[in-house]
């Protein structure tokens, strides 16, 4: 291979092609590779290159020579500083059609599907306030204390937030009282670089179709504050129902940690798909109501239940997609990790009347045989598994389950081209189609959803025999 064009360091000329998987525009240097940050398709803009490897450069956009024909202004106060939305100044239909383009071509190069069956990809119902959960950090700024998001590419920077334009009004008042409530205690925010200083984290949740908020307080070790004083300033909202507080004392910057309750309710409650959830200051749930709804409601269709099948809900959370699911199944079987979302699936499928629902705490490729076991074969299995995809023995066991429609609901074009490919070439199951959900605009991120069937045909004997390898 020849030696790369360019090296750490060097400032370079080029012109934006198309938008990589993850954000950063592509430009080439005769035919070397370059990502840039910052960059858009039709930019020209000089660039610095940050990391250089053998097939490619990764650099950041240093000037804007000519901007592109599709840029537009961003409405944010705060846009190019904060870490948030990078796509604020790239039209809305051309997001679109680069996440779907995204989809295809993971399918396409990494999964080795020559025509992948890719539908157009859904909009998001709002492209601004569409968020139910906003997670803020404290720090100190020029006039004192601060809360807001991080410095883009900077862990050790916050920016003050004023507005944010991915909330609702009373989620951006609620972030203002609880700075105001600070300042006038006279708190101090933690410095992770010292370990020293108190507050660390605010995380608001909102419950979009019940107007109900929860506030939750994360800070260092000891209780140095007026609990009373900040449940009396927050109550001034009357959609504020939940408010908890947290202790953190380890160096990593997490906010998912056991709570106290300082006041009201254990947890909010949310509308989805004619159902009712509770969420506690932990659950896990899609951070765009508006959205998952259509999201679940794609997983409905690529089911195609009659009533009369067993259905695994495989990394099933707090319960969302299994219980949409049930009132068109037999039964649902559903299995998580994390035994806090398996009790919530549980208080979930109680409090909507659900009985032909199980959920249960375990490793999904550990658990299937057991699951099996009680359940019986399924007909119908959902997988909903994180970024990385799922897990070799999860991707081997669940396709050796043999169900005949498998729906993947996957927030990664990447792993989910390559466990798709697995699942053909080693189970034989057939992709009847894909389809692209933008759940978040102005980021990198898609989510879809895809339904296979598996065709008749293969033995007992080849399963096993994929299952081990």
């Amino acid at each position: 291979m020849a030696t790369a064009p360019i090296r750490t360091g060097d400032e370079v000329e080029l012109r934006i092609e198309s938008l990589a998987y993850g954000g950063n525009g592509v430009g080439r240097l005769d035919r070397f590779v370059v990502f840039v940050r910052g960059g858009l398709p039709g930019d020209l803009v000089r660039a610095r290159a940050t990391k250089v490897k053998r097939g490619f450069a990764e650099a950041t956009r240093t000037e804007l020579v000519e901007a592109g024909p599709d840029r537009v202004a961003a409405p944010c106060r705060h846009f190019g500083v904060c870490g948030g939305c990078r796509f604020q100044d790239y039209a809305y239909d051309k997001q679109l059609a680069a996440k779907e383009a995204q989809v295809r071509d993971a399918l396409t190069r990494l999964g080795r599907f020559s025509e992948p069956p890719v539908e157009p990809i859904v909009p998001a119902e709002q492209q601004y306030g569409y968020r139910n959960k906003l997670e803020y950090s404290f720090a100190s700024g020029d006039e004192g204390l601060v809360l807001g998001f991080h410095r883009a590419g900077r862990w050790d920077e916050v920016i003050d937030v004023e507005e944010c334009l991915l909330t609702t009004g009373v989620g951006n008042a609620v972030r203002e009282m609880v700075k105001r409530w600070a300042r006038e205690e006279g708190l101090e925010p933690y410095d992770q670089e010292t370990g020293t200083g108190y507050l660390r984290h605010l995380v608001v949740r909102e419950g979009r179709n019940t107007g109900q908020l929860l506030v939750l307080l994360v800070t260092a070790p000891g209780e140095r504050f007026d609990a009373d004083f900040l449940v009396e300033t927050l109550t001034q909202l009357p959609e504020v129902r939940s408010i908890h507080w947290a202790v953190n004392d380890r160096p990593a910057e997490v906010t998912n940690l056991p709570t106290r309750l300082l006041w009201g309710e254990e947890w909010i409650e949310e509308e989805l798909s004619g159902l009712r959830f509770r969420i506690r200051p932990n659950a896990f749930l899609q951070t765009n109501t508006a959205m998952a709804e259509r999201l679940y409601g794609l997983a409905r269709e690529a089911a195609q239940l009659t009533g009369t099948e067993t259905v695994y809900d495989l990394y099933c959370g707090t319960g969302t997609i299994g219980l949409s699911l049930a009132a068109g199944a037999a039964s649902v079987w559903g299995v998580e990790i994390s035994e806090e979302s398996v009790a919530c699936a549980i208080e979930n499928a109680t409090v909507n009347g659900i009985e032909n629902a199980r959920f249960f705490a375990g490793n999904v490729g550990q658990s299937l045989e057991e699951l099996r076991e009680k359940a019986g074969a399924p007909d119908v299995v959902v997988v909903d598994p994180p970024r990385a995809g799922l897990a070799g023995k999860a991707l081997r066991r669940t396709g050796a389950l043999q169900a005949q429609r498998l729906v993947y609901v996957s927030c990664n074009p990447t792993t989910l081209a390559s466990d798709l490919a697995v699942l053909r070439d080693d189970f034989g199951y057939h992709l009847e189609r894909c389809t692209p959900v933008d759940m978040f605009p102005h980021t990198p991120h898609i989510e879809s959803v895809s339904s296979l069937v598996l065709p008749s045909g293969r033995t007992e004997e080849q399963n096993a025999d994929a299952a081990r390898q």
